[in-house]
Order: C-alpha cells, then structure tokens, then sequence
C-alpha cells in the first residue's frame, strides 16, 4: 500500500540554553545559547517522518521545494522548557502545488497538512478530495463547502472555535476534533488519554494526523484509528522539542 502525504514543510530548529537574568536595556530575558541544538523537519515533513516510522506502508510527500530554507527556530529555556521566542524565515507565501503531476490512483489514502502558507488553496484541497475518496484534512484554513467530499477533517479545540460558525451537520460528522489532556472527540464520543506529565506539545497534531490515518490504512476502523492516535500523541508530549511516534 502507499499513502501521500501533501502540504508545506520547513525546518524546525530547537536552540537550548538558560535564561538567567533581565536585559538591562528592555524588560526581557538574556537568552545565553549554551546548550543543545537540535533540527528536524516541520510541518507536512513531520506528518511524512511519523509516518515512516508508525507504517509499513510505502510513503511520499508532495511539498515545497527547498523546504530546508524555510525555518522555524524557537530558543528555549532548558530549565522550565518554555520558549523565549520563535523565529520564522521564509514561511509567508510558498510556491503553489502542481496537483496535475500528481498520479491520486496510486494511493491507498491521501493526507492533506495545509498549514496555509499558500502552498495548497481551497480549490486544490477539493480537487484532491473529488480524485481520491479516502482524504484526511488538517488545515489552519477556515472550514467550509469545499472540504465537503473530505473523508476525514481533524482539527483542533482552537480550530474548532474559530470556524464553527461555517460548519453543517455534513462536515461536523467528519470531524475529529483533539482535545489536548483531554483526548479526542468524535460523533460525539470522548476518546479519553491518561494524565501524563506534558513537557512539550509541538508536533502533536502531526502524530496524530500521521497515525490516524496508517491505523485506518490497515483496518478501516475509524473508533480503533482514533485510539492509536491518541497513544501515539501521548507518547511525543512527554518529549522536549519536536518528536515522532
């Protein structure tokens, strides 16, 4: 089997170190970079690198051309694990995908992380729904008719919010909305996750669109897919920076 995953990628680069004391000039801390430094890929390249390591599947990716000049640093204290500030290069307006080189009959389920950097439009996210039958969303886009062929939308408590004044009962029975702490949420069922110690969130959502999707892939089971995403977003939050399952 083989599953494409589609959408923008960057690097995500982690940059340790201690925060000690106030800048005398402004009231901010002193970073002193002293410690760890540690990339991997972001975005869309995430979901691809979860997969690899969840799935037996053959997997590819369609994304941005030189996606390893497109960064998102964060410098983080190493202490208490909060980041100091993000700093992102080259992530305002990406070249749009060419879906045309595309073969969607080779694929067993399509992922769609649209970050919406510009890489994929509305447009293009219903032309991959309406040439594949079996398409997951995960998008910052706000919702609406065009997603409406989508097997599968996950979004977030925050995503939720934000677009729910476009959902209908169509799109609301497609939608897995992530909960944090609190697990998931599906047609109105809570997927529960146990309390664990948090020490790191980014990336989570990738782990859970990434092994969502390779659980269905093997058994078409959306109640069993949910669970195993759970786990494996379990497992990464207990991790400092960017983690796959």
């Amino acid at each position: 089997m083989k599953i494409l995953v589609i959408g923008e990628s960057c690097r995500d680069i982690y940059q340790y170190g201690d925060c000690v004391r106030l800048c005398p000039e402004a009231p901010v801390p002193v970073f002193q970079s002293n410690r760890t430094h540690r990339e991997n890929g972001g975005m869309a390249m995430n979901v691809y690198n979860n997969m690899h390591g969840l799935s037996e599947s053959t997997i590819d990716i369609a994304t941005n051309k030189n996606w390893t000049d497109t960064t998102k640093t964060r410098y983080v204290d190493f202490r208490t694990n909060s980041i100091v500030v993000r700093i992102d290069i080259k992530d305002k307006i990406l070249k749009r995908c060419n879906l045309n080189e595309i073969n969607f009959d080779e694929y067993s389920a399509i992922v769609v992380s649209d970050y919406n950097k510009g890489f994929l439009t509305e447009e293009d996210i219903e032309k991959i729904s309406n040439k594949h039958p079996v398409t997951f969303l995960d998008t910052k886009k706000i919702l609406g008719s065009w997603c409406k062929n989508i097997k599968f939308i996950k979004i977030n408590e925050f995503e939720y919010e934000r677009t729910k004044h476009m959902l209908n009962d169509q799109l609301l029975n497609k939608m897995i909305i992530t909960l944090g702490p609190g697990g998931a949420k599906f047609n109105e069922k809570i997927y529960s996750v146990p309390e664990v110690e948090i020490k790191d969130t980014s990336g989570a959502g990738d782990t859970f669109i990434a092994a969502l999707v390779t659980k269905y892939v093997e058994t078409e089971d959306i109640d069993e897919s949910i669970k195993f995403a759970n786990a494996c977003a379990t497992k990464v939050v207990q991790k400092k920076g960017v983690s796959t399952a």
